[in-house]
């Protein structure tokens, strides 16, 4: 029997495909929990129809990821804090701090867990920030921290 999976089902597949199952694995596993519908002609024409949809948004979010970026690119994030001898920060810069400052100073709005740091920024300087906008779309932000 063929269903089209509503949701990621191990050793079957991915939501959103069709798999050819047994008939009582459908029967009393996928189809009494929700996991999956029969693949029938019009549920099979309402899955397109969906994944279309899908993709025209994901080449609507990528447009915007890119614009996003050559704005983001464009400009330098300056925190102000406190500084101990050699430039050494008390505390640290956080992507918490990156996200709240880059929304303050220029209303760009990006989600702290974007911000690509391998550890808390703890230096006084300028330095680049990665940012992962979206799956392939990543955007360097120049960051001044003084004191």
């Amino acid at each position: 029997m063929q269903v089209i999976l509503l949701q990621d089902v191990k050793g079957v597949g991915k939501a959103g495909t069709v798999a050819k199952v047994s008939d009582g694995y459908a029967r009393n596993m996928l189809l009494p929990r929700g996991l999956a519908k029969e693949a029938t002609p019009g549920n099979i024409k309402e899955l397109e129809k969906k994944q279309e949809e899908l993709r025209a948004r994901r080449a609507e979010d990528l447009a915007s990821a890119k614009a996003m970026a050559e704005k983001i690119e464009k400009v330098t994030v300056t925190i102000k804090t406190k500084a101990g001898e050699g430039g050494r920060l008390f505390g640290a810069i956080t992507s918490k701090d990156l996200s709240e400052a880059l929304q303050e100073q220029y209303g760009f709005e990006v989600d702290k867990k974007k911000f690509v740091l391998d550890s808390p920024i703890k230096q006084v300087g300028e330095m680049e920030v990665e940012i992962k906008l979206f799956s392939e779309v990543t955007a360097k932000c120049k960051v001044n921290i003084i004191v």
